[in-house]
Parts: structure tokens; C-alpha cells; sequence
């Protein structure tokens, strides 16, 4: 297995994991062609999520895989995915409440951690 598979699998468990203790029902896609690793029970209904990993301080948002020609890269189209959850090396989880489609990449904050959103979801509810 390529690092890189081993790297997003990293992140997709952790996620996994994060949303069920946060109490969450988590549903996983049966097949890879779909543009969201994840579908998550919530207050509002089922949510799309893509999942990240990064070890850089910008999140590459492009979707990299090849095929007989070569490499292929695709950026988000829109509501592709509802939220877009980023798993760290260094452990740290971020949400994006948002589809950041047509973008390369993004750079996530203290405001952005997982902790911190769901915070203040809590709060407006």
C-alpha cells in the first residue's frame, strides 16, 4: 500500500472515530468513487464529509489519483461534499462547515479545530 492511501486511511479513522465519541452515527460509502469518505448523522440530517490529511500547514484540496494515462487531478466541485474534516500528523482535528470547492487548498486555524466548531454549533442551537 502507498503512504499516501496509508496517510488518508489514517485520517479517515480518526474521523471516524472522533465523530462517534462526539456521538454521531457515522456511515461509511461502499464504493471510492464517491467525492466523500464519510456520512455523518446530525442535528440537521445526514452531512457529507471529506476527509484530509495533511502534515504541511495548507491543506491540499485536490483530489490526486492516476489512471493508464498518468496522474489525474481534480478540484471540489460544488456541494460535492458538505464539510470537509482535516486530520493533522501533529493530531490536531479541523471542521469546515463548508464545501470549499474550486479551490486548491486551504489553511486551517485555531477557529477551525474540531473542538472549537462544534462548540459553537452547540452554542447557536
Amino acid at each position: 500500500m502507498r503512504l499516501t492511501q496509508r496517510k488518508g486511511d489514517v485520517a479517515v479513522s480518526q474521523a471516524i472515530s472522533s465523530f462517534t465519541k462526539l456521538g454521531y452515527d457515522v456511515s461509511i460509502p461502499l464504493t471510492e468513487s464517491a467525492h466523500y469518505d464519510l456520512v455523518i448523522d446530525s442535528a440537521e440530517g445526514l452531512k457529507r464529509v471529506q476527509v484530509k490529511y495533511t502534515s504541511k500547514k495548507d491543506v491540499d484540496l485536490r483530489r490526486v489519483h492516476s489512471n493508464s494515462s498518468g496522474y489525474v487531478v481534480k478540484k471540489a466541485q460544488e456541494n460535492a461534499y458538505d464539510w470537509l474534516y482535516v486530520y493533522k500528523e501533529s493530531g490536531e482535528e479541523y471542521l469546515f462547515l463548508v464545501c470549499l470547492f474550486g479551490r486548491r487548498a486551504v489553511r486551517p486555524f485555531d477557529k477551525d479545530l474540531l473542538r472549537n466548531v462544534l462548540k459553537r454549533r452547540e452554542e447557536t442551537e
